[in-house]
């Protein structure tokens, strides 16, 4: 029998765990909708979707809480700076390549 603070324990870290995920995937939408005007903006034709989850797939948290900040104050230099900067990342240009060739077919 679970004693009733323990309980109570779980409960809470449950809850905690559970808000958590939630201010992750709204800080992550946040991002991959200002990411995805940049993209969209720097390389026009090029189908911006899967390149955005690219780069936020190789962003650290505190970079996806800073570009998410753009989609309240506006994108700047600096955001657009930080997103090219991320897009060049080995992790994120090998995630990029692969989802372009899978959207060409191959």
């Amino acid at each position: 029998m679970m004693k009733p603070l323990v309980f109570c324990g779980v409960l809470v870290l449950t809850a905690c765990s559970a808000a958590n995920d939630a201010a992750d995937a709204l800080a992550r939408d946040r991002a991959k909708t200002v990411v995805n005007g940049v993209v969209a903006n720097k390389f026009p034709g090029v189908n911006a979707a899967p390149v955005t989850d690219c780069i936020i797939d190789a962003a650290s948290a505190s970079e996806i809480i800073s570009i998410a900040g753009a989609s309240v104050t506006g994108v700047d230099e600096n955001t657009v700076q930080q997103v090219i900067e991320i897009a060049g990342r080995p992790e994120a240009v090998q995630c990029i390549a692969e989802n372009s060739l899978t959207l060409l077919g191959g």
